[in-house]
């Protein structure tokens, strides 16, 4: 039997209640209802760098040396992240990453993250799609993304696949003003992102429904937010985190409700 195909998104600081108010983030609301919602609490601090580099290695803060988002004293480069560890398990899988963020996949910048593996990309067996959503910003970059992977998903060129959505992220700071409780730039950005999300569910339910395709999608957020808006610290709203589990199949993994940060590339990797 082939291993299942898995698609990751990941969607940078969604704060779980504000995102499952009615007409905010109704795709992403429905894949929990329909499959599962986990919690999980990040370490401090509570920053992008740090928590990304966590959930895409299976690595503690110590043992990723992420501290902060110039990512000084990483050794990420010793922690292989789920796409390469998925690669290494068969080296027949297929890998795609698309991110807007460039400290998760441009070798030329601060990260990555995700391992370039260069050879892979050479034998079609690896895409890294980088953009600049700091430079861009991300309303523009995050569509693109969508669009990229869209495209990528209807010609089944990946068999472990992770996409990432900054926009949130970004409103956040730009709302700082009013705060995520009374302002309405966070759920705007969240409903952009959720009309993401709806287009690539929709493409990977039809992809396993023309193909017999099995396929399990993976939503995960790296951090929360204090009601005023703002991360990084100890305040349970920065450290809160979710993971979403989702399939057209409904068979969803049998995971615990409580998923430590640094546990969760590895149950993805299994639930292959």
């Amino acid at each position: 039997m082939s291993p299942r195909h898995l698609l990751i998104i990941g969607i940078d600081g969604a704060r779980w209640e504000i995102l499952a108010e009615p007409g905010v983030a109704d795709t992403v609301r429905t894949l929990a209802d329909q499959g599962r919602w986990h919690r999980m609490a990040m370490e401090v601090p509570t920053i992008s760098g740090p928590g990304w580099s966590s959930i895409l290695t299976g690595s503690s803060h110590a043992e990723h040396g992420v501290r902060d988002n110039t990512m000084v004293g990483s050794r990420l480069w010793s922690r292989p992240d789920v796409l390469s560890k998925a690669f290494y398990r068969d080296q027949s899988t297929r890998t795609f990453a698309a991110a807007g963020w460039p400290v998760l996949v441009d070798p030329d910048g601060l990260g990555p993250v995700i391992h370039p593996r260069v050879e892979q990309q050479f034998a079609g067996l690896h895409r890294v799609i980088v953009r600049d959503g700091e430079t861009h910003g991300y309303e523009r970059i995050d569509a693109e993304i969508t669009d990229i992977t869209v495209a990528t998903l209807r010609g089944a060129d990946f068999d472990v696949g992770f996409v990432y959505f900054c926009d949130a992220d970004d409103a956040d700071d730009a709302g700082h003003t009013y705060g995520l409780i009374e302002g309405e730039q966070y759920r705007d950005a969240l409903r952009r992102i959720d009309a993401h999300v709806t287009r690539l569910i929709h493409t990977v339910s039809a992809r396993a429904q023309q193909e017999g395709e099995d396929w399990l999608v993976v939503l995960v957020t790296d951090h929360g937010h204090l009601d005023t808006g703002g991360h990084g610290g100890d305040h349970p709203r920065e450290r809160e985190s979710w993971v979403v589990t989702w399939s057209p199949t409904g068979d969803t993994p049998d995971w615990p409700a409580e998923i430590r940060p640094e546990e969760l590339a590895g149950m993805m990797l299994d639930a292959r």
